[in-house]
């Protein structure tokens, strides 16, 4: 079994007064006797089948987004899970959960530990304000949720985000990681670290 699952749930993305349909990526880290979910979106029947008999250690949010967050409590509760995101997104969580906490906080630097791999928190805020990233070196992957595409940061357009703020930390972060560093992201194609880093200043030049 691969230590990296790979789900696409459908679903749709709320703020500012705008909803748009998207496809999310739902990441499972583990063996076959504990997992780790990353962003568990839109269809927790589908996740809980591909978590399946397994201990489900934590569901660990990269931002609190909707279409990222909006089946971590059921599956939290269904699983005994905590639900771990970083503090500075609390006014974005508030709004697809107005009555429901996270469990625990993430902070820069912390590690995860499930099935024996570790993975390391970064802090990269930017597509708002508490988002981070998951950083496996023994995996040589990044898991990035919405700060780092194929093709270029993630969007800064709506309310809690900042153009500056994420070039900044993807500049500080991430490129910093070895160039064969494989990035999962919460939408679309996986790419490498060494893939977009050339692309850094044309990134800035374009304001996205």
């Amino acid at each position: 079994m691969s230590p990296i699952e790979h789900l696409v749930t459908s679903g749709t993305f709320s703020l500012d007064g705008g909803t748009w349909e998207v496809d999310n990526n739902v990441w499972l880290i583990g063996d076959e006797r504990e997992v780790l979910v990353i962003d568990p979106a839109h269809d927790a029947d589908a996740v809980a089948e591909r978590i399946g008999d397994r201990r489900l250690t934590a569901i660990v949010c990269t931002h609190a987004h909707d279409d990222h967050v909006n089946q971590a409590p059921v599956l939290s509760d269904s699983f005994d899970a905590p639900i771990l995101l970083d503090p500075a997104e609390a006014p974005l969580w508030k709004l697809a959960h107005p009555d429901r906490q996270p469990d625990r906080e993430l902070s820069h630097g912390q590690v995860i530990t499930v099935a024996g791999i570790e993975l390391r928190v970064l802090s990269t805020p930017g597509h708002s304000p508490g988002s981070v990233c998951l950083h496996a070196p023994e995996l040589r992957t990044i898991f990035t949720g919405d700060t780092l595409f194929q093709g270029g940061p993630g969007a800064t357009g709506r309310s809690y985000s900042s153009f500056d703020t994420i070039i900044s930390s993807i500049s500080r972060d991430l490129l910093a990681l070895p160039g064969e560093t494989t990035v999962h992201t919460g939408h679309g194609g996986s790419t490498t670290i060494g893939a977009e880093a050339p692309h850094l200043e044309e990134w800035r030049a374009r304001g996205y």
